[in-house]
């Protein structure tokens, strides 16, 4: 069986993709190898590449998801990146379903972030700052939404005509939002209960010294050494928390540059998922004033969240 884009988000509503994340992260039998990375020749175009990430629970599932990144294809007017998952039996190998690749990613990658929310932000956040009107934001406004009673959005980008696009879809559905302009961004995001990032940027976006007490910075953006959405300040005020140490300190540059540059230790991690679904890191209310504290998420994307989501599609559509 085969699930579009459209099925796939059918098949993972909010409440079910983050408590299945919850499950997995709690779990201690889930193998994730570090994801592969291999670069294809493509005569008289860019060089492509193929990403693997499998994983698999032991006489459960397996999984493996594959991403395609071929550059030429902006000459010929198609998408860039494409991606598959494909879930399989546990005992016999023999294939379950497979998944669009990208809304499986978009979709538990949103899930995360609210996971995270979860644990990591105020219970009474009614506020959110959402910066980056692109495809993550659509996903990370209903999954923030889920998990605590936001009252109100506003919707920060570089391209104020994509911040109002996506304001007016927003605003088509009931939700009471609307766009942040440039000059706004600081005094918005210094009154947002939770800010929450999706960009593509090189340089810090979101301001340390801009947060007030109590609120929450979820970092969605950075996936290179060199990418960051936020400054060293961010890091020295908030309360860091991860998906995985190994993959945020390996990839993004949020966490690289500060601990690079001696602004942060390595040790400044406070929890990474494992820690707080496992019930060994309670989160905010394990801080010294969680009220008043900074919580700041950063997350790079693990393949256990990808086999999660694969397993909840799975079992959704047979029950169907």
């Amino acid at each position: 069986m085969q699930l579009n884009a459209e099925q796939v988000q059918n098949a993972l509503p909010w409440d079910a993709m983050i408590s299945a994340l919850q499950d997995i992260f709690a779990r201690d039998d889930v193998h994730s190898p570090v994801r592969h990375h291999h670069f294809i020749d493509v005569p008289g175009e860019p060089q492509a590449t193929l990403l693997l990430m499998p994983a698999w629970l032991e006489g459960e599932y397996v999984g493996v998801k594959q991403v395609n990144v071929f550059p030429g294809n902006n000459a010929r007017q198609l998408p860039g990146l494409s991606s598959h998952y494909m879930l399989s039996c546990g005992k016999t190998g023999r294939p379950l379903l497979m998944l669009d690749g990208n809304e499986l990613t978009a979709r538990r990658t949103a899930a995360a972030s609210a996971l995270a929310s979860r644990f990591l932000s105020r219970e009474d956040s009614a506020s959110l700052l959402m910066v980056g009107a692109g495809r993550m934001g659509r996903r990370l406004i209903p999954a923030h939404m889920s998990v605590r009673p936001i009252k109100t959005v506003q919707v920060w980008d570089r391209n104020e005509a994509a911040s109002a696009t996506l304001v007016d879809e927003l605003q088509a559905v009931d939700i009471d939002a609307r766009v942040c302009p440039s000059d706004q961004l600081a005094a918005v995001a210094g009154q947002a209960d939770i800010v929450s990032c999706a960009t593509l940027a090189n340089e810090p976006v979101i301001l340390g010294d801009w947060l007030k007490p109590g609120a929450h910075l979820d970092l969605v953006g950075s996936f290179t050494p060199t990418m960051r959405e936020t400054d060293n300040r961010a890091m020295q005020r908030c309360a860091l928390f991860v998906d995985t140490r190994a993959g945020a300190l390996a990839e993004t540059g949020d966490l690289i540059i500060p601990i690079r540059e001696g602004a942060i230790g390595e040790d400044a991690i406070l929890a990474e998922f494992t820690d707080l679904c496992a019930a060994r890191h309670p989160g905010r209310a394990g801080l010294d004033d969680p009220q008043q504290a900074i919580t700041l998420f950063k997350s790079v994307g693990d393949s256990k969240e990808d086999l999660a989501a694969a397993i909840l599609a799975h079992q959704t559509t047979i029950r169907a």
